[in-house]
């Protein structure tokens, strides 16, 4: 691969090629397209760990993106400049913080409500519609991007499909952006092998025609039958969202009062060390902990943003040949990757086993069990030639002009279903559930 071609300007779709603008390049086009989107906008009221109205500075999926993008954002102009002799005439090092900051924009937008919770909800309700024969009439790679539902590859779908125009190139974002958004290049048929990135995919199906073309025209190589290798600008875009995870995480621990800010504390001054900002050592025990966590995060970032960059620059070739295996938070010096390992541990043992966390994800099979039910139930109805219900003609007229078309393909009607699904935020979803089981709130 080669940077002339990995930052093409072109754009994905029927997009007519304008003048350039003031002080907006086409990167910067991707970035307000992204921020102005109706998906984008729902993450406010989508889950990030923990139950959205728990608490007011607990992260949500709309503020965890923007805070990923601000670090994206410093490590692709970080990057930008120790590579500025190898980038084509006309980009500059921010246009590479501009890619990397609109794809960690969009890195979750395809998550449905619940979180990870809700993925695994929507996986679990295919598998059991699979056992009633519901999925009968689609092939097996079709059942596939069923039961092995990515937020991920909805994401992609989002993108290419259904934001703007729809189903004519949808954000008609440009394919450098839609290749560093691109984590997982390749479908549901890698789903269950085994190491292959937590059997993670990026791409339906229904978008394998248009993942083929983002690859030709960014000359990305084929790896294998419906996969190719990464985007190497995908790996600052992951690792952007790795430090905000391992950090915001710890903090939102101690804000839901699952650690103590004395570990929080230590896990960071582990990796700054002497390097303290001057306003942290003038800190007092009248100050906050919120504050005094504020100012060391800050720092902890700005460390392991370097270590991230200079990670990068070194694994260069590796990235450029499609061979890099790990991600580069494996490739960072030791107290960088420690710091990032062990926030992670720290999360996995004190803060995903909270019990307020685990009734939300209980609550998010059943709710979204009961959508499911209704609106794939009224499609297959409708699919199997049988004339719908009441009931199920007033369950898809909910749909509106996203309505499956009775003589579609089962996999297309579906898909239209986890469209309206996965694009609702909690609220909305609890709220419709229940309302579909007649106990709605009274007025």
């Amino acid at each position: 691969m080669d940077w002339q071609t990995l930052l093409t300007r072109e754009r994905l779709g029927k997009a007519v090629h304008s003048t350039a603008e003031l002080g907006r390049s086409p990167f910067h086009k991707d970035h307000d397209r992204i921020i102005f989107s109706g998906a984008f906008r729902r993450l406010g009221r989508k889950t990030q760990v923990h139950p959205v109205s728990s608490n007011d500075h607990i992260h949500t999926r709309l503020t965890h993106s923007l805070e990923v993008a601000c670090v994206g954002r410093s490590l692709g102009m970080r990057v930008g400049e120790s590579l500025r002799h190898q980038l084509p005439d006309w980009c500059d090092p921010s246009d590479l913080g501009v890619i990397i900051q609109s794809a960690c924009l969009a890195h979750d937008i395809g998550n449905p409500p619940f979180g990870h919770s809700g993925e695994d909800a929507i996986r679990h309700w295919f598998a059991q519609a699979a056992g009633r024969g519901w999925l009968d009439d689609m092939s097996d790679i079709e059942r596939d991007d069923f039961l092995h539902f990515e937020g991920n590859a909805q994401g992609f779908r989002v993108l290419t499909q259904l934001e703007y125009h729809q189903f004519d190139g949808g954000t008609r974002l440009t394919y450098a952006t839609l290749g560093t958004y691109l984590k997982y290049p390749w479908t549901s048929r890698y789903a269950e092998a085994p190491g292959y990135k937590k059997h993670k995919f990026g791409c339906y199906q229904s978008e394998l025609p248009l993942l083929e073309q983002i690859a030709d025209k960014l000359g990305i190589p084929l790896l294998g039958e419906e996969r190719w290798a990464r985007h190497p600008l995908v790996y600052l875009m992951e690792a952007a969202d790795d430090i905000c995870y391992a950090l915001i995480d710890l903090e939102d621990g101690l804000e839901m009062d699952l650690l103590t800010y004395a570990e929080v504390e230590a896990l960071l001054l582990g990796l700054v060390g002497d390097d303290l900002p001057e306003t942290y050592r003038q800190l007092g025990p009248q100050d906050s902990r919120r504050r005094k966590l504020a100012i060391l995060r800050g720092k902890a970032i700005e460390h392991l943003t370097n270590a991230t960059a200079r990670a990068f620059v070194e694994q260069q070739d590796a990235l450029l040949a499609g061979t890099l295996e790990d991600d580069l938070v494996e490739h960072m010096d030791g107290p960088a990757k420690l710091c990032v390992q062990r926030a992670k541990a720290m999360a996995r043992e004190k803060i995903f086993q909270d019990k307020r966390k685990t009734l939300h994800e209980i609550g998010a099979y059943t709710t979204l069990e009961i959508l499911l039910n209704a609106f794939c139930g009224a499609a297959l109805e409708q699919h199997r030639g049988r004339e719908p219900s009441f009931k199920h003609r007033r369950i898809l007229d909910l749909l509106g002009n996203n309505a499956p078309d009775p003589n579609w393909p089962l996999y297309r009607s579906f898909m239209r279903v986890i469209d309206f699904i996965a694009g609702m935020t909690d609220s909305y979803a609890t709220e419709m559930a229940r309302e579909m089981t007649g106990r709605s709130s009274p007025v």
